[in-house]
């Protein structure tokens, strides 16, 4: 039984026995009774039960069936989203197999890049109506684009500037930050879950079919560092668990908070994680768990970009110059890993690379272009993974890919 029923329950038998007191002395015995085995539920009447009714789930303004053939998408910045870049956007997925857009709402440095019509304080604060929220989704719609809502979590510098009580202060007191600037809240910290859960409601209630989390994490290196910064560790503090484990119980919880908070909306909710983290048990700096994050999800978005393994992972010297092998061989690994979840098992849409990594350095990388991004794409569907994204940072893709393997 539900904790509202069983409040209201108490309320009316508590009531019945207060009037009880003109009832003949057999009626008073059989009230005792019947109040002698009631519970009284300490959780609020208003609280999200575990099993969401689905007549009352959150109706949306906007219909987009999800793609038939499974999620094909591309990521576009705020400002790609709108005027001739989003024009051009657009022309690509009408003449190709890709049917998706992750679309910026809360972006790298915390902005909230539309309207999202919040009465949250910190949402107004960081709202730049770069991006016309209500003309975006009716042109989605119109164009049968399936529309994802990017939402980064965790990294998140104008907040952790504005309440550094949210964030990782160093030993001067000031809001630490990492090589390029970039400040993180605090994981722990029950009110930053909230602030993000807040922006992924109002974005589902524009109409976005699918919340997807990027850096749900600490800070990297963080355990080099936890004990010389200044933070809070909220509930965590009682705990008995080692730094570690915290860090991946907070990750963990906020996930599942997060999905439940999310279901009467009816959404998809996807995380983003490094595709190092299905090759461990649990990532011990930024508190990822592959498997625990994968229970609590209904896709898994693994970033797993040729360029981002270091020389010999997977069993090749030069990761970047075999994007094919690359990638094949990481789905071995994961494949294994969601299979252990059986049923529960979240559908698997990862990140590919469509950008060329020259930082790498010379004989390290090549430019990528159609061909990479297709063999990339034919590597997933020969290990019977049919969704992917395609990341750039700048929004620009390779046109002439190859997206579609199942002929």
């Amino acid at each position: 039984m539900a904790a509202g029923v069983l409040s209201i329950s108490a309320i009316a038998l508590l009531s019945a026995t207060v009037s009880a007191e003109e009832e003949t002395d057999e009626n008073r015995e059989e009230s005792l009774r019947e109040t002698t085995y009631l519970m009284v539920s300490d959780e609020p009447i208003l609280s999200v039960p575990d099993v969401f009714p689905q007549q009352f789930t959150y109706d949306s303004v906007v219909d987009i069936d999800y793609p038939e053939g499974g999620v094909k998408g591309i990521f576009l910045t705020g400002g790609s989203a709108t005027g001739e870049s989003m024009n051009q956007l657009t022309d690509l997925l009408n003449t190709t197999e890709l049917n998706s857009m992750v679309i910026d709402v809360k972006d790298d440095d915390g902005t909230m890049v539309m309207d999202l019509d919040s009465d949250h304080e910190y949402v107004q604060q960081f709202t730049r109506n770069y991006v016309d929220a209500e003309a975006l989704m009716h042109h989605l719609e119109e164009n049968d684009i399936y529309p994802i809502a990017r939402i980064v979590v965790f990294k998140d510098s104008r907040l952790a500037n504005e309440r550094p009580d949210l964030s990782f202060t160093d030993e001067n007191g000031e809001v630490w930050s990492n090589n390029v600037g970039a400040s993180f809240l605090n994981p722990y910290e029950r009110e930053v879950w909230e602030y993000n859960v807040e922006v992924a409601k109002q974005a589902a209630a524009l109409g976005f079919q699918d919340i997807q989390f990027d850096y749900v994490r600490f800070p990297e290196g963080f355990g080099s560092m936890d004990e010389q910064l200044t933070y809070s560790r909220g509930d965590y503090g009682e705990s008995s668990s080692d730094n570690v484990q915290q860090r991946v119980d907070a990750v963990t919880d906020f996930i599942a908070y997060a999905r439940k908070e999310l279901e009467p909306y009816g959404v998809d909710l996807s995380v983003d994680i490094f595709g190092y983290a299905a090759l461990v048990q649990e990532e011990p700096n930024i508190g990822q768990s592959f498997t625990r994050i994968s229970e609590n999800v209904d896709v898994i978005s693994s970033m797993i970009y040729p360029s981002h393994w270091g020389p010999g992972n997977l069993g090749i010297a030069r990761p970047d110059l075999e994007p094919y092998n690359l990638v094949y061989n990481y789905m071995d690994v994961e494949n294994e890993v969601l299979a252990e979840l059986g049923e529960d098992r979240p559908r698997s849409r990862p990140w590919i690379q469509d950008f060329t990594a020259s930082y790498l350095g010379a004989g390290n990388y090549m430019q990528y272009g159609d061909h990479e991004v297709s063999e990339q794409i034919r590597a997933l569907h020969e290990q019977g993974v049919e969704e992917f994204l395609l990341w750039n940072a700048a929004s620009n893709y390779s046109e002439g890919a190859t997206f579609d393997f199942n002929d």
